[in-house]
């Protein structure tokens, strides 16, 4: 098993030390699904929610969750995050919204927990807005499908 980076010799949680670390271009991708029934989804669809454009506000929540990352995760670093890029896509016969997430950032550290964070955020935004009409919603299978850059390389989620 590989050491674990965020624990001391003691077993203590820790941040890491990225001071020696090459600045570099890292993207991370991570997608999630939430599944609601399709007569909602016509209705987030056609924007005829009652609180509104479900999916503009989803968008800027999961835009604005990756940059407060640092302060949700307490060992994330800040980083100076280039680019966010929240997307949706609504399958209307499956009731599903899958959300995805793209970060970007010049940094010494990945933006994995970003993106991850990103479609969380926008999951339970599109819960919040829609509880009223359907409670039995699910979030899921919300996991990181890709990354790049760093000391670590890539790394492609298998099909």
């Amino acid at each position: 098993m590989k050491k674990l980076s965020h624990v001391d010799v003691q077993g203590r949680a820790r941040m890491v030390d990225v001071a020696e670390k090459a600045v570099t271009v890292r993207e991370a991708v991570a997608a999630g699904t939430v599944r609601m029934s399709p007569e909602v989804l016509r209705l987030i669809v056609a924007g005829q929610m009652p609180k509104g454009d479900v999916l503009a506000v989803a968008r800027v929540a999961g835009i604005l969750a990756a940059k407060k990352t640092p302060e949700l995760i307490p060992l994330c670093h800040p980083l100076p995050i280039a680019a966010v890029h929240v997307e949706f896509a609504p399958d209307e016969d499956k009731g599903t919204i899958v959300i995805e997430a793209r970060v970007k950032v010049e940094g010494k550290t990945g933006v994995e927990m970003e993106a991850l964070t990103a479609v969380s955020v926008a999951a339970l935004t599109i819960y919040d807005m829609c509880k009223a009409v359907d409670k039995g919603m699910v979030i899921s299978d919300i996991c990181l499908l890709q990354k790049t850059g760093g000391k670590s390389g890539s790394y492609v989620r298998p099909a």
